[in-house]
């Protein structure tokens, strides 16, 4: 898909030399929105890409961080268009009615030959006052904010493969196969694994220090029966009716792998029959097997977990197979003078959690403004980027720490649940904080140091990076896996810790049942609960926790007082 804008420009004459202050290699959702950032806000972006518009990605399904964040871009930078990726409603109506809704991460543990044990199920139902998330359709997604970086005046090339990277004390050339040549004050790689910066500075770890390890599969399937249709699961122990598995994000855990099921069928409105599958397992437990295809290995792995086969029944695969082996990689360096390695060009986890276009975006404000500075003072010096490289690479610490646990943790349910409760129960705090420098800044007249002193936290790239109680448990828990997975100790022994650990941190809230007893699965946040939820936030929480909890009451008391809506 070309825009508007672009078809309205001649097309480059070989050799072509071009003058702008960016460079974006990637024209993915990453270098789309930040393209956009910057030309809204009077950089000359030029925004180049390989490949072409519509095509298929992964990184499907938002998180509430993801969707704070994007609240974030929009209102701070002044792109409106962003608010378009905050609900299924405004995603429907603004892009098009081609995407599901997030309502829940949903957990089922399986194992060979057997059916699921109801009992061994896990569902978090995201507080509908943190967002009703998305299911996005990355084709129509990124064609959508391609042409909004088009809108804004960013140069756009695609099918244009960059040849040659060239960086000096005053700029950056990038010239491409057909000979035309952009020269830039400043680069952004947000082209992801196949970095050509990364290949030209030698920025990968080899090995990567991330402990994590697992291969992937991926693809589209129309005719995907909802998992609450075929569970047969008694009435009692299923997902409640008005929170069903379906309608959510389902993970289907087996001993150190699991399948995604992403539906963008599963909303009122929607158009789009196709259904996101995947299957991601540690590639030293499950070693590819070259001899046969992606299908007949999906299908073998299948054939050992009869629920998840009855999803299959009857479904049609509509696109080949995308069949990676170890998908994590890192980077000893993401900032240098005149340069950027963007979020999954550093560097990769999982898919578990939906956590990598919350970081990505994460990762677009810190830079954004930093280099719209930059802009103004002709000063591009790593150093003045120093907190970007911190976040970076602490966004692939953390997530490494808490995906390698869940990985060791999924042969064992107790275990499973006591970990699966330590992400869980800091997702509404790590929120919660970015909603609250939302309002401040719009209450306080669009003061920018809302944003800036969440950047003084103790811990960049924690999902709650002020906290020490949620830092000590994280790496409480890891410790704890890794002893279990080297045959320290037991997995009970090892839930018993981390259970322990959960009941003792004060800032593990109560109302939404996380310290409750071990058959407590199913966690979704009523209007009373969320009630109950502020009170104790705001009277008997850690002092950490009551700064979050009257701030938010603090918000909406000024917002009525005023009378406007905090948007």
């Amino acid at each position: 898909m070309t825009s508007k804008a672009e078809a309205a420009k001649p097309s480059p004459a070989p050799g072509a030399r071009t003058e702008c202050d960016v460079v974006i290699l990637g024209s993915g959702l990453a270098g789309s929105i930040t393209g956009a950032i910057l030309a809204r806000n009077g950089a000359d972006v030029a925004l180049i890409d390989a490949g072409h518009h519509p095509r298929f990605a992964v990184g499907e399904s938002q998180n509430p961080q993801l969707v704070e964040w994007l609240h974030i871009l929009a209102v701070r930078y002044d792109v409106p268009e962003i608010k378009h990726l905050l609900d299924i409603n405004a995603v429907t109506e603004n892009i098009g009615p081609h995407h599901g809704r997030k309502q829940s991460f949903g957990f089922v543990t399986h194992r060979p030959g057997r059916e699921p044990d109801p009992r061994e199920a896990t569902l978090f139902v995201i507080p509908k006052m943190l967002t009703e998330a998305t299911h996005m359709f990355r084709q129509d997604t990124d064609s959508y904010y391609l042409n909004v970086a088009a809108k804004y005046g960013c140069t756009v090339r695609q099918d244009w493969r960059a040849t040659d990277l060239d960086l000096d004390d005053e700029g950056v050339t990038v010239t491409g196969a057909n000979g035309e040549v952009f020269r830039a004050r400043y680069l952004i790689d947000a082209s992801g694994f196949r970095s050509p910066l990364a290949q030209k500075l030698d920025l990968r770890e080899k090995p990567s220090r991330l402990k994590h390890h697992a291969r992937s599969m991926f693809t589209h399937y129309v005719g995907i029966k909802p998992y609450d249709d075929v569970c047969n699961y008694p009435e009692a122990l299923r997902a409640p009716a008005e929170s069903p598995f379906h309608g959510g994000t389902l993970h289907h855990l087996i001993e150190r792998g699991w399948f995604w099921i992403i539906p963008f069928d599963n909303h009122k409105d929607s158009r789009n029959p196709v259904c996101s599958v995947g299957l991601t397992m540690d590639e030293r437990l499950y070693p590819r097997d070259t001899t046969i295809t992606p299908d007949e290995e999906f299908h073998r792995f299948l054939d050992q977990y009869p629920a998840v086969k009855r999803q299959f029944e009857g479904a049609h695969r509509v696109r080949e197979w995308v069949s990676a082996d170890r998908i994590q990689y890192s980077s000893k360096q993401t900032v240098g003078d005149r340069w950027c390695l963007m979020s999954h060009a550093a560097g990769f986890v999982d898919p578990l959690y939906s956590r990598g276009l919350s970081n990505t975006f994460e990762v677009v404000d810190a830079l954004a403004w930093r280099l719209l500075d930059a802009l103004k003072d002709d000063d591009f010096s790593a150093v003045r980027f120093e907190y970007v490289e911190r976040l970076e690479q602490g966004l692939l610490d953390y997530n490494d720490k808490i995906v390698n646990s869940s990985y060791i943790s999924f042969s064992h349910f107790r275990l499973w649940n006591a970990v699966f409760r330590v992400w869980a129960c800091f997702t509404t705090p790590a929120t919660m904080r970015l909603l609250r420098a939302r309002q401040d800044y719009l209450l306080d007249g669009r003061d920018d140091r809302h944003f800036k002193d969440m950047e003084k936290a103790a811990y960049p790239g924690l999902w709650w990076p002020e906290s020490h109680n949620f830092k000590h448990l994280l790496d409480l828990t890891a410790e704890t896996c890794e002893k279990y997975e080297a045959g320290e100790i037991d997995g009970d022994k090892a839930a018993d810790i981390v259970f322990e650990a959960i009941r003792d941190c004060e800032s593990v809230n109560t109302p939404f049942g996380w310290k409750d007893d071990e058959d407590h699965r199913f966690y979704r946040a009523t209007t009373p609960t969320m009630v109950r939820f502020m009170w104790w936030a705001n009277t008997r929480a850690p002092a950490e926790m009551r700064d979050l909890g009257r701030a938010m009451v603090t918000g909406v008391v000024k917002s009525a007082l005023r009378g406007r809506k905090v948007t």
